[in-house]
């Protein structure tokens, strides 16, 4: 085999391992926290040193991500399209883990110096969000415990949930009760599985 072959060949290899724990791919038992930890420790290590630098519960980011991304990644929104067929771009510019718009995302980057920081990477996410819901407990007085309403600052940004926008918005209000309740039962769930510990 030649060198050149050889290297492609490595070269392929290396990088068919992707990084950033799981190429994309959500975990299985998305309804299991403690199945999600198992699956992926390094998931637990980011929650938690998110949860000690900014005090938000490990379950309510847990949850959080579900409901953005279920756990993939490099999740994006969808695209758009007109007349049924011809593709206009995506729906938004949110991405990973988090599904942080740019904007916001660049806010973070400067707000923290961490410009090496990537939405597809769980730590990166992680402290983000952690980053996200403790300036909304300081400008809103959303408690950290609180996932339903954090979605709804997380969602609406902050100037939109002080305005109430959400209010006129039907499925939102539905899905932030869904996170809501899906934080409970991860917690119940975080409190009694060795992967959290």
């Amino acid at each position: 085999m030649s060198k050149y072959l050889r290297a492609m060949v490595i070269l392929l290899l290396v990088a068919s391992c992707g990084g950033g724990g799981g190429s994309g791919k959500a975990p299985r038992s998305l309804d299991n926290a403690c199945s999600i930890l198992e699956q992926r420790p390094t998931y637990f290590r980011a929650f938690k040193t998110a949860e000690r630098k900014y005090g938000v519960p490990v379950h309510v980011q847990m949850a959080t991500i579900y409901q953005e991304s279920k756990f993939i990644s490099d999740a994006r929104t969808p695209f758009r399209y007109t007349l049924g067929v011809i593709p206009m771009g995506r729906q938004s510019s949110a991405f990973g883990y988090s599904q942080a718009l740019d904007g916001t995302w660049d806010e973070y980057l400067q707000a923290t110096g961490n410009r090496r920081a990537r939405r597809d990477n769980i730590r990166d996410a992680t402290d983000f969000m952690g980053w996200y819901m403790k300036q909304s407990e300081q400008q809103l007085g959303i408690p950290m415990w609180d996932a339903r309403n954090h979605y709804l600052a997380y969602h609406e940004g902050r100037t939109g949930y002080r305005r109430g926008s959400y209010n006129a918005k039907a499925w939102l209000l539905r899905v932030s009760a869904e996170v809501g309740e899906r934080a409970i039962l991860y917690d119940q769930q975080l409190r009694r599985c060795r992967a959290a510990r």
